[in-house]
C-alpha cells in the first residue's frame, strides 16, 4: 500500500459527518461525508455497523463532475 493509502485509510473518523439538504429530515435515510486526512470517508446512516469507503480528494472530485455533468441520471428513476 501506498503512503497517500495508508494515510487514508488510518485516519481516524473523529470528525463532523455532514449530509446533503435533500436527505430525508429525520437523517436516519442519508448519505454522510467526513473530511478526513487524506481524503473523504462515505458512510451510509442505514448501515452504521458498515465501515465507511474512503476516497482520495481526486476521486471523489472525478466522481462529482461526472455526477454534475449527468452521468448517472440514468440511475435514478424519476
Amino acid at each position: 500500500m501506498h503512503d497517500d493509502e495508508d494515510t487514508l485509510y488510518s485516519a481516524p473518523l473523529d470528525g463532523e459527518w455532514i449530509k446533503s439538504s435533500r436527505s430525508t429530515t429525520n437523517g436516519d435515510a442519508c448519505v454522510r461525508l467526513m473530511k478526513i486526512t487524506g481524503g473523504v470517508a462515505i458512510d451510509d446512516s442505514k448501515s452504521p455497523h458498515r465501515e465507511p469507503l474512503r476516497y482520495t480528494p481526486t476521486e471523489l472530485a472525478a466522481f462529482i463532475q461526472a455526477a454534475k455533468a449527468g452521468e448517472f441520471d440514468h440511475l435514478i428513476d424519476s
